[in-house]
């Protein structure tokens, strides 16, 4: 047996062989025009694990004639890169691209991730990131306007199912997984081709039929009942959303339970947490949005499972505030004075009035600039009521 990993072995050499994300790999798409003209573009590729970011990243080297090099952001530091933009620059000179591939990019902090801008800029490097979080909140705004984000999907079972069994025909060993053991190795990889590749390689590594009890003593796991890109990843976190604004601590508690049991991105309750803290509580409790922004800072520096502590403080808090819409009701009747008004002029009385023709013309009449201070005609355009 090859000591190289399965994963590996099956890892697709062009557009052709991958399986999924049809979405990108289409005849018009932006993937095969890219490969098509030849003509490589920084891109950050955002998407769960398994679901072959880095597999794209190399077939797009290959296809366009372009030096690979890959480096983590676990691993590698400030010296590393200087490293491959100096190995870019000798290939510029002998009129070679050079793609750098950066894995897990959310990882680099600012400062690193500043250090790519001009070479991006300039087209020393063309850039490929990827990521498993959002690059919004992740990536730099400057390296995000100079890149292209393509959005990965988890793969479906189908699709799983064709990946093990283009890697039963690998091993010639189709007829040693039975089909109820196949569909369980699918249902249990979470659309992550590289976990159920690895689960079949080592149930069968034990010699016998696999079925799904020979599946689940090789990952020791169980079919989750939540699936993070499904129906139930929005069934709990609604749920988990609504016992919170029902004041109902038990319910609240047990759905943020299920889903960090489940492997749910901490990262994302935290947020959710932030976005009610305004939308549900707002003024009547003020320091509910701190809170939330703190526990969200805390996930973030200490990981899981000690900021456990600080998901079950938050939620807790925010399930025994008081509650008001007050935040959210105003900010929608703004946002449709805003539609309905979009061009309104200011009322000159609250224009600025730095020189002495726009006080003349009446800029800053009658205002007072004192706290509390209300102004006879008001501040809103004359045909807002």
């Amino acid at each position: 047996m090859s000591r190289i990993p399965l994963a590996e072995q099956l890892r697709p050499q062009t557009l052709d062989d991958v399986i999924g994300q049809t979405h990108l790999l289409g005849s018009a798409e932006i993937l095969r025009r890219i490969v098509k003209q030849k003509e490589p573009v920084s891109l950050i590729l955002w998407g769960p694990p398994g679901t072959g970011k880095t597999t794209l990243a190399r077939i797009i080297a290959r296809e366009v004639e372009a030096e690979f090099i890959e480096l983590s952001a676990v691993t590698s530091g400030k010296k590393d890169v200087e490293r491959v933009i100096e190995h870019a620059r000798q290939n510029w000179n002998l009129k070679l691209r050079t793609i750098l591939f950066v894995d897990e990019i959310h990882r680099f902090n600012k400062a690193q991730q500043d250090a790519f801008l001009p070479h991006v800029e300039s087209g020393l490097i063309t850039l490929i990131g990827a990521t498993t979080e959002n690059p919004s909140f992740e990536v730099i705004s400057p390296l995000l306007s100079r890149t292209r984000v393509l959005v990965l999907q988890a793969l479906s079972k189908d699709e799983i199912v064709a990946i093990l069994k283009r890697g039963l025909k690998l091993l010639n060993k189709t007829k040693q997984v039975t089909p109820a053991g196949l569909d369980y190795l699918a249902e249990l990889s979470g659309g992550d081709a590289r976990v159920a590749l690895g689960n079949l390689e080592l149930a069968l590594s034990f010699g016998e039929k696999v079925t799904p009890d020979i599946v689940k003593a090789a990952a020791q796991k169980k079919v989750p009942g939540y699936d993070k890109k499904g129906d139930m990843h929005y069934d709990v976190i609604s749920a988990f959303i609504k016992s919170m604004r029902g004041n109902d601590v038990r319910a609240t508690l047990y759905y943020l339970s299920r889903m960090i049991e489940a492997g749910e991105d901490p990262k994302f309750i935290a947020r959710r947490m932030i976005v009610f803290a305004s939308e549900d509580v707002g003024l009547v409790g003020n320091g509910a949005l701190s809170l939330a922004v703190a526990t969200f800072q805390a996930v973030e520096r200490v990981g899981l499972p000690e900021a456990s502590y600080n998901l079950y403080h938050c939620a807790l808090a925010l399930a025994r505030s008081e509650k008001s819409r007050e935040v959210a009701d105003l900010m929608t009747e703004a946002k449709n004075l805003a539609a309905t008004y979009p061009d309104s002029p200011v009322p000159l009385h609250v224009r600025n009035a730095p020189t002495k023709l726009m006080k003349d013309l009446g800029y800053g009449k009658g205002y007072t600039w004192k706290a509390g201070f209300k102004h006879d005609s008001g501040f809103l355009p004359e045909e807002i009521v």
